[in-house]
Formats: C-alpha cells, sequence, structure tokens
C-alpha cells in the first residue's frame, strides 16, 4: 500500500484555531507559509517579536483547553484572520494591525480560565512561524500511531487534538519515529525529520466543544512508554505537497 498524505492543516495564530488546506509550496528552512505566523503572549510574557522564544511566553491550549474549539481561516492576500468558536461570534481581524487588538483580546476574553494570565498582545517574528521547536519545523503525523492511541483508550478521538501539520497513513503505529535523522519526499518536498514531538495537556481537550474529556498523556506514557506523538521536520528542499501525494522515505 502506498503511503500518501491524507490532510494538511495550518494554524495562522498559534494555539488559536486550525484550518484546512488542500495544497501547500513549502520553502527550504521555512515553517509551513501560514502556520503559527503570529502568536498570543500573555500579560507575563516578555516576548516582543524580536526572536523565537518557548510556548511558556504564549496563551495555549494547554492552559485554555476552550482555545482548542477554535477554527480559523487566514486570507494570505488581506492579512486577515477569521476565528469561530462554538461558544463566540466569528472575528474577522488583522492580526498585525495594532487597532485591531482590542477587539481580539475582548473576544478571546471569556475562552480564558479564571487565574491564568490574560493575554495581552500578539506577536510575529520576522521571517518564521512561532513553531513550539527552535528552528522553523513542519509538524508530519501517522494516523496508525492515532488509532493506536484510539484503541488503548477505547474511545475515538479527533487527530486534531494533535494540531500537526501533515497528515498520512504509514499502516504501522509509531513508525514514524524510525524516521529521526532520516529524509523523507512528500509530494516535492524533502524533509529531514529531527525530533518527536512531546505532547502537552492541549491534547487532552476536546477540539469540538473545548472540554478535557480524555487524559491522553496518561495513556501514551502508561501504554507506550513515551509521551510523544509525530515527529518536528525541517524542510530541507522546497516543494508542493497536496493532498494524495505520495510519502517516501528516501
Amino acid at each position: 500500500m502506498t503511503q500518501t498524505v491524507t490532510e494538511i492543516w495550518r494554524h495562522p495564530i498559534k494555539s488559536h484555531g486550525r484550518e484546512a488546506l488542500e495544497s501547500v509550496t513549502l520553502t527550504a528552512g521555512q515553517t509551513m507559509p501560514g502556520d503559527r505566523v503570529w502568536a498570543v503572549a500573555h500579560e507575563a510574557s516578555k516576548a516582543d517579536g524580536s526572536e523565537w522564544v518557548p510556548c511558556s511566553n504564549f496563551s495555549r491550549g494547554a492552559k485554555a483547553p476552550q482555545l482548542m474549539a477554535i477554527n480559523a481561516r487566514y486570507n494570505d492576500a488581506t492579512g486577515e484572520v477569521s476565528l469561530s468558536h462554538p461558544d463566540r461570534d466569528t472575528l474577522t481581524f488583522a492580526p498585525d494591525a495594532r487597532e485591531d487588538l482590542p477587539r481580539f483580546l475582548d473576544w478571546v476574553h471569556p475562552l480564558m480560565p479564571e487565574g491564568r494570565a490574560a493575554s495581552a498582545r500578539i506577536i510575529r517574528v520576522p521571517g518564521r512561524g512561532m513553531t513550539d521547536t527552535d528552528y522553523p519545523s513542519v509538524t508530519l503525523c501517522n494516523l496508525a500511531s492515532h488509532r493506536a492511541v484510539e484503541a488503548a483508550m477505547g474511545q475515538d478521538l479527533s487527530p486534531l487534538r494533535w494540531r500537526g501539520n501533515i497528515w498520512f497513513d504509514l499502516d504501522e503505529a509509531w513508525a514514524e519515529h524510525d524516521w529521526l535523522g532520516r529524509k523523507v519526499q512528500i509530494g516535492d518536498a524533502v524533509f529531514l525529520v529531527r525530533e518527536r514531538a512531546q505532547r502537552c495537556m492541549a491534547t487532552t481537550a476536546n477540539p469540538a466543544k473545548g472540554l478535557r474529556d480524555a487524559d491522553t498523556l496518561k495513556t501514551l506514557n502508561g501504554s507506550f512508554g513515551h509521551q510523544d506523538f509525530s515527529v518536528y521536520a525541517e524542510v530541507v528542499r522546497g516543494g508542493d505537497v497536496c493532498l494524495g501525494d505520495p510519502v517516501k522515505v528516501l
């Protein structure tokens, strides 16, 4: 069976929604276009957009599960992002526009839990997305591994919990862990797989409702002996990736 791309996702604002794509054009050494372009710094953060900083500086699903239920649409031409949530009206705004910040903060405030540092400002780092890695990365996900987690938990789970970029089905769970240090071609692009993605509390929240309803971390650690899902990869040769494209280890 030939492994092929089943889904492509980007997350325009880190931890604030996802958007499905049919294709994407990748550039060597860069994040997926439109993915984690912006991040929401909380009031205790020192992030100023001058350089990459760890995710602890930002409002995110690990601390605010309601954020996991956001969907996003990014208009590359206008720079506007539309956010939707089952408990909020749709908001369309320009993350780069300072005058739009109050509308965003008002919109997201009810989704933040009490006692947490409030969202304060939106930042971006020129030339790269604010991935969880200190290098521009793309997250590659195996549906077979997702099914293994579902089976261990005895319940259906949305793959959106993992906030991955490119999905495929290798038939064998955790086969992607054997890719570390190897190159993988997906469509016309080539990736160097650099590390496994250690997961956080964000994955315990249902992405349809934003409520914690599955102890994914306990299952990963107890059933599989690790807290990882998917792998982080660096684009080493740019090119187009489309739904249905083949996935091949080089």
